[in-house]
């Protein structure tokens, strides 16, 4: 990677990430999440999730992506994540997310928590837009009108994991190749830890 396209790729991110860090922040993406059409019943169901208020993503050739967040069972803070993501492709622009990823089980929960986690390329995400759906992969984005779907057909778990996107700003068009990966901090490690 060229230090011109470093450089461009590291200051789209830090842009569009927010400049003021709310406390409540964990809240209130979590808020957002379970009021969504596409998310809210998820909720019921699943054994814990990780939430990212804030993801900021660019690129110009080469991109990357980068985001903090926690995971929580039954509504307690359990630990501290971070994703990177690196992209190669054709791919311009930035954006800035939520994102929050369902686990069906305590199989799946442990599986992301083990330290390191990385989704594939076949692994997908809703994206939840206000007027439409679309599906997204953790390497680009395809849109697709939905209507009065059911949210629990939505629903899409790969190896155990659902993932649902908000858009938060900005404008990306890519088509390239990568992959999210998590480091995992479970909460024992974390100083006054809450629970939400």
């Amino acid at each position: 990677m060229s230090q011109l396209a470093r450089k461009l790729t590291l200051v789209i991110c830090v842009l569009l990430m927010p400049l003021s860090v709310l406390a409540d922040k964990y809240q209130d993406t979590v808020k957002t999440f379970r009021t969504a059409s596409g998310s809210s019943s998820v909720f019921e169901s699943a054994y814990g999730y990780a939430v990212f208020p804030n993801i900021g993503k660019g690129g110009f050739g080469i991109g990357g992506a980068y985001g903090r967040g926690k995971t929580y069972v039954k509504g307690r803070v359990t630990g501290d994540v971070k994703m990177t993501q690196l992209t190669v492709g054709f791919q311009m622009g930035g954006q800035a997310y939520s994102q929050i990823i369902f686990f069906k089980d305590k199989r799946a929960y442990d599986q992301f928590t083990a330290g390191s986690f990385e989704f594939g390329a076949q692994a997908t995400a809703v994206a939840i837009t206000l007027a439409a759906s679309a599906e997204a992969s953790t390497k680009g984005h395809a849109i697709g009108l939905t209507t009065g779907e059911d949210s629990q057909a939505m629903t899409r778990y790969y190896k155990g994991m659902a993932v649902f996107t908000l858009a938060k700003g900005g404008l990306m068009y890519e088509a390239s190749i990568g992959g999210q990966k998590f480091s995992y901090r479970p909460n024992k490690d974390i100083p006054n830890a809450k629970e939400v």
